[in-house]
């Protein structure tokens, strides 16, 4: 979503372990990473209601069974809905996630305000349960975020600052080695496959950037590509051939008219946007299977907006995307809960999670040869779900 003013609350200070009959060892693969934010809401005619700081979460998940998800552990991290659903991530190998904290709440009169945050949390996942491991200050609303393909790199695309931040990875041994500066504001930052290069969307130029990497040496190409209107997330197909951009089209919202997702084609040199497919209006939630067949885009249809709005719908929707090499054509739309923020596929490709931010859950449906359909099964978390990512 784009900058409102929100609401926070104190933290507890510790990890509130909730029951679960699975272990929860991080063997026990794969593992979904939820970010939830309970400081703001929306009102009758579509106007944030802020609160203060101390009731985010951030939820790691069991989905060995992704018809019977299971919650392993509550962390007390703060989390928010500003930005791309994708400010938190599970390395390659499962053993370390990361978590950006792009917002800070502060009393403003009698009200609240949100102002830029600079944390990026560490957690271990490979302690029984998962724990915070460290937490480092890194560039001003730190948001979308991304390992590289090997785990020992991250990007984080920094809103506020126009930066992104270079991390180096070993295990929790996390640390900032670089910032790499960018004309304007960046929203998600995405590895190529062969982790040679990577995508940055810069939300307010719309466009999609190319990075070079070499070395462990990141730089801006200077290579800009000309997406829809304001682009927020990218994913890679995982033979690396093709990109889809998720172009809200609203600056963080719905607006009654359609978007679009860009595709990229990452083989021509240079790489350029080959076509655009219509999704619906405001975008923001996009993954791409594991298998390369199939993309997702979370389309807010203005499930949060003005309840007398001419398109205000009391729930969002998915559209799914087929995928013939790098031909993408929209196959389905489907109706799933108030206001869809992060979308994700499990890592066989046979499940697609969308996070419901204004009904609590999480919509569970199947993928069969490309055909989706709705379990009808919702997982129900305990708050507002803003963000989630995919272990492997």
């Amino acid at each position: 979503m784009k900058l409102a003013r929100a609401i926070h609350i104190p933290l507890a200070a510790a990890a509130l372990l909730l029951p679960l009959g699975l272990a929860t060892s991080a063997s026990a693969k794969p593992f979904m990473i939820v970010g939830l934010d309970e400081k703001i809401l929306w009102d009758d005619d579509g106007k944030p209601m802020l609160a203060a700081d101390g009731k985010d979460q951030v939820l790691i998940v069991d989905l060995a069974n992704p018809e019977d998800p299971k919650i392993v552990v509550s962390l007390p991290l703060k989390n928010s809905i500003v930005g791309p659903p994708v400010n938190l991530d599970i390395d390659p190998a499962g053993t370390v996630a990361l978590v950006a904290d792009s917002i800070d709440d502060v009393k403003d009169g009698d009200n609240f305000k949100q102002v830029p945050d600079n944390k990026i949390h560490v957690i271990d996942m490979a302690a029984n349960p998962p724990k915070l491991a460290a937490t480092l200050t890194g560039g001003k609303q730190p948001s979308g975020l991304s390992f590289s393909p090997d785990g020992k790199m991250a990007l984080v695309a920094n809103r506020g600052d126009n930066t992104i931040s270079v991390l180096s990875v070993n295990g929790t041994d996390v640390k900032i080695t670089d910032t790499v500066a960018m004309p304007d504001s960046v929203s998600q930052v995405v590895f190529t496959p062969d982790g040679k290069r990577a995508l940055a969307t810069r939300f307010p130029a719309h466009k999609l950037s190319i990075l070079d990497i070499a070395d462990g040496k990141v730089t801006y190409s200077k290579i800009d590509l000309p997406t829809g209107q304001w682009p927020y997330n990218v994913v890679v197909s995982p033979d690396g051939k093709i990109a889809l951009t998720a172009d809200n089209g609203g600056s963080g919202s719905s607006d009654g008219s359609v978007d679009t997702t860009s595709v990229v084609d990452l083989e021509a040199n240079p790489p350029r946007i080959i076509d655009r497919v219509v999704v619906g209006d405001g975008p923001e939630g996009m993954a791409m299977s594991p298998k390369g067949d199939v993309a997702v885009a979370a389309i807010l249809r203005g499930s949060n907006a003005n309840k007398k709005a001419y398109f205000y719908n009391k729930n969002g929707s998915l559209s799914i995307l087929k995928i013939d090499g790098k031909k993408v054509t929209k196959t389905q739309d489907i109706e799933v809960g108030g206001l869809p923020e992060a979308v994700l596929v499990t890592p066989d490709g046979k499940y697609i999670l969308a996070g419901n931010f204004l009904t609590e859950d999480f919509s569970i449906l199947k993928v069969d040869d490309g055909k989706v359909t709705d379990t009808g099964k919702r997982f129900k978390v305990p708050g507002h779900p803003a963000s989630a990512r995919m272990g492997h």
